[in-house]
């Protein structure tokens, strides 16, 4: 094989005495270049935005989650709410409470999530760093305020500078009344206080945020939360914490980390990625027809040199690794070309940012994101090897039958 692949070095960069060759050749290798580069930086740019929104959910969503496995609400015991401070590695302990409610700004109403967080809310998620405009202060001078989404703002028309206006907050009363003259809903008012920005689809278009007090007393619960937050120590094994939650907790409770709490989209933005990854990985199977062309020709024009090889002793087994050493080279000579361009753009991207995403005055970033990862590599390297040794099949088992008897001009 060592021979052979000898052989196939020196029919890939020797003068060929048909150009058509070279010129198909370098079609194919350029091709392969195009395709490993492409999937590389679109690999790259997924992960990007992977690890974007990942570090913005985590601005909003806690180390561990705890909520209930049946009903919507639950009352921690005393005892549960020490013992989860006690634990080793937890260092916050947030209790929330969420619930759909109807939100009205001067004229403008819509339909969110209202979420009552306490005083450590903002220790255990960080909140506090994501506020556009105002302060994350939900408590002052006796008054209560919340913070809202991007979205809400917008969607309610909300102005931090109208001093005047108030938000008012609209919930179901969960006691029936046969009275037809008694409001369904109840209603309670609360200043406008600041605009964070998360995640666009799925937190800033749908929260707001107020004190756990001020939603307690709209739903009419006593000492009920939706949910318990923990955040870890940085150094803390973050397994390890989980199960010594669920020992606290007992049955009956979800103890979920920060993946299992974005779980349906991370797998749909995996898929999505994969799914890029197939799509491109077509595109070099057609590239590759043009190296099954370029091996095609040349295995008609050393069919004199096969039929020496043969003649000196070579099997049809070396005269087929040839032709296949010979696919190989064009694709590690393509993907290595492709993966030195791949790594220059992202590199480039990452430091100046050349391509910027359109309407980026309303999100968090002006550029697309790239990160590039070991896996992506491995995993497009063996892509294009198999495709090019697949390629290269059919003209070396051509060649290999070819006869060892040199017939003359």
């Amino acid at each position: 094989m060592n021979l052979a692949f000898k052989i196939a070095r020196r029919y890939l960069f020797s003068r060929k005495s048909t150009n058509a060759i070279n010129v198909i050749s370098g079609i194919s290798v350029f091709g392969i270049t195009v395709g490993a580069a492409a999937l590389i930086i679109i690999l790259s740019v997924f992960n990007g935005f992977g690890n974007l929104l990942s570090s913005l959910f985590d601005k909003f969503n806690p180390d561990i989650k705890i909520t209930a496995i049946e009903g919507k609400v639950f009352v921690p015991t005393t005892d549960q709410m020490a013992l989860l401070r006690a634990l080793d590695g937890v260092e916050y302990v947030s209790q929330t409470l969420e619930e759909n409610a109807m939100f009205e700004y001067g004229k403008n109403t819509d339909f969110g999530i209202i979420k009552g967080v306490d005083e450590w809310f903002d220790e255990v998620t960080s909140i506090d760093t994501t506020v556009v405009r105002g302060r994350y202060e939900l408590k002052e001078g006796g008054r209560d305020y919340a913070v809202l989404g991007l979205g809400m703002e917008q969607k309610l028309s909300a102005s931090i500078a109208d001093i005047i206006s108030t938000l008012n907050v609209y919930m179901p009363k969960r006691t029936a009344s046969n009275s037809l003259l008694q409001q369904p809903f109840k209603k309670r008012i609360i200043n406008f206080g600041g605009t964070f920005v998360v995640q666009q689809s799925d937190f800033d278009e749908h929260y707001v945020v107020v004190p756990l007090e001020f939603a307690r007393e709209l739903l009419s619960y006593d000492n009920e939360v939706s949910s318990l937050e923990l955040k870890l120590y940085s150094d803390a094994d973050s397994k390890a914490s989980i199960s010594a939650v669920r020992q606290v907790m007992g049955d009956g409770f979800h103890v979920k980390n920060r993946y299992e709490q974005n779980a349906a989209f991370f797998k749909i933005m995996n898929i999505e990625k994969w799914i890029a990854y197939v799509i491109l990985s077509f595109t070099l199977v057609l590239v590759a027809f043009n190296m099954v062309g370029s091996l095609w020709m040349l295995v008609i024009e050393k069919k004199q040199d096969i039929a020496i090889l043969k003649s000196m002793g070579a099997t049809s087994t070396m005269i087929r690794n040839i032709f296949l050493g010979e696919g190989l080279l064009l694709s590690l000579l393509g993907v290595g070309i492709g993966f030195a361009l791949a790594i220059a753009a992202c590199l480039l991207q990452q430091k100046f940012g050349f391509i910027r995403l359109q309407g980026s005055d309303s999100f968090l970033i002006e550029a697309y994101p790239v990160s590039m990862q070991l896996w992506d590599f491995i995993v497009v390297f063996i892509t294009v090897v198999l495709i090019g040794t697949l390629a290269a099949l059919l003209p070396a088992v051509r060649a290999s039958r070819i006869s060892s008897i040199i017939r003359g001009e």
